[in-house]
C-alpha cells in the first residue's frame, strides 16, 4: 500500500540559514533571500529557526507550535539511540502536550514515527551455493528503532536526522520537510522523508503529517501491538482518553497481545490536568489510505498510537514506498470533540 509524496511549494524559499551541513530556515517572503549574516523577517509568518537540540517552529506572533529535534540534550535520560522526534508540541496557549524520555519508558520521544519489531530482508543469491544451495531465503538484520531492544536490537540502530528545512510559510501555514537516514551499523536502510503542515484554526493547531518510508532492501514489521506513528503525551496529571462519543472507557491494551488493542477509529483523543491547573491535551486523527489500525492506548503508557501491524505482519518492499498520513490536533481545554470532527471528517476524505 502505496502513496505518492506530492508537495506544492506555495512560496519560494527566502531565508537559509545553516545548523551543521544541512540544516535550513525560511521565512516566507517571496523573492527576498538572506545572506549569511543578514536577516530578514519577514512581518506576519511562520518561522523556522535553528535552537540547541534542533529545529524551532513559531508562529507570526511569536508562540511556540513545536520543535524538531536532532541531537539528544545531556540533561534527558533519552535510552533509544534515536532522537528525531517532534518534542515539545504545545497547544496555542503555549503549554506543552509531549512528553520525552518518561520515567517508566525512557526510550519514547515525542512524536515520531519507528517499529520495535522488524527486519531487512535481503534474498540469498542461490547461485552461489552449489548445486544443494536451498532455492530461496534471506539474509536477515533484525531491527528496533524504536529504541526498546526487547523484540530487536536497538544497539547500532540509528534514525539520524540528515536535513530540516522550511519549504514554505506565510501568515496562516507552515510546511516543513525533514530528511531521516535509517542506519544499521554504518550502513543506510531506509530513507524517510516526512513533510508536516501546521495551521492554527478553531482555536487549535493542526498538524498534517506524511511520512513516505523508503527502504533500500525489503523492510517486514513483525505481528506487534504497538510502535509505528506515537503521539507520546506527558503523564504529570489526571488524564483520559477520549474519541468522538466522548470519554473512553475500554479496557487496557497490553503489549504482549496485539488482540486487545481498541478497535480502529477515525481518532481517538488524550485530555490532562496539569500541575498548573491548566487543561490541554491532542487528538490523533488516522487516514483512510494508511493500513488498516487498531490502537494501543493505554493509561499506564499515555500515549495515542495507531498500529498498522497489529493485525499481522506487514512487509514494505524496497520497490514499494510507504506513505503513511496522520493529522494531529493540539488543544487547550477538554477535547473540542466537534472541531476535532470536523478536521477529521475533513482529512479523512482527502486523496
Amino acid at each position: 500500500m502505496t502513496m505518492d509524496l506530492r508537495l506544492t511549494r506555495a512560496s519560494c524559499l527566502v531565508a537559509i540559514c545553516l545548523l551543521g551541513p544541512r540544516f535550513t530556515s525560511a521565512p516566507a517572503a517571496e523573492h527576498s533571500r538572506v545572506g549569511p549574516t543578514s536577516q530578514a523577517t519577514p512581518a506576519a509568518s511562520y518561522t523556522l529557526t535553528p535552537v540547541t537540540h534542533g529545529m524551532q517552529l513559531k508562529t507570526p506572533d511569536d508562540r511556540v507550535v513545536l520543535e524538531y529535534m536532532t541531537n539528544k540534550p545531556a540533561d534527558v535520560p533519552l535510552t533509544s539511540p534515536s532522537v528525531a522526534c517532534f518534542h515539545p508540541v504545545n497547544t496555542p496557549s503555549g503549554e506543552p502536550v509531549t512528553a520525552i524520555a518518561p520515567d517508566d519508558h525512557p526510550h519514547h520521544r515525542g512524536m515520531y514515527l519507528a517499529w520495535h519489531d522488524a527486519e531487512f530482508r535481503q534474498p540469498l543469491d542461490a547461485s552461489k551455493g552449489g548445486p544443494h544451495a536451498p532455492l530461496f531465503g534471506w539474509n536477515i538484520t533484525k531491527v528496533d528503532f524504536w529504541g526498546w531492544g526487547v523484540y530487536a536490537p536497538r544497539e547500532g540502530r540509528l534514525i539520524r536526522t540528515t536535513d530540516v528545512k522550511l519549504l514554505g510559510a506565510d501568515a496562516n501555514h507552515a510546511e516543513i520537510e525533514i530528511h531521516n537516514d535509517w542506519i544499521v551499523g554504518k550502513r543506510k536502510m531506509l530513507d524517510e522523508t516526512t513533510v508536516a503542515t501546521v495551521v492554527e484554526r478553531d482555536g487549535v493547531y493542526v498538524i498534517d503529517l506524511s511520512f513516505r518510508v523508503a527502504p533500500l532492501v525489503d523492510y517486514r514489521l513483525n505481528k506487534q501491538s504497538f510502535s509505528g506513528f506515537n503521539f507520546q503525551a506527558r503523564k504529570d496529571g489526571e488524564s483520559y482518553f477520549t474519541n468522538a462519543d466522548g470519554i473512553v472507557d475500554l479496557r487496557n491494551p497490553h503489549y504482549s497481545v496485539p488482540e486487545l488493542n481498541w478497535p480502529p477509529s477515525p481518532w481517538y483523543g488524550y485530555v490532562i490536568k496539569v500541575p498548573s491547573g491548566k487543561t490541554a491535551g491532542a487528538a490523533v486523527i488516522d487516514h483512510p489510505q494508511n493500513p488498516p489500525s487498531t490502537w494501543h492506548n493505554s493509561r499506564s503508557l499515555w500515549m495515542l498510537n495507531p498500529v498498522i501491524a497489529a493485525l499481522g505482519p506487514l512487509t514494505i518492499p524496497a520497490d514499494e514506498p510507504l506513505t503513511l498520513r496522520y493529522r494531529v490536533v493540539v488543544h487547550d481545554g477538554p477535547t473540542p470533540t466537534e472541531v476535532v470532527q470536523k478536521l477529521a471528517d475533513e482529512w479523512r476524505a482527502r486523496n
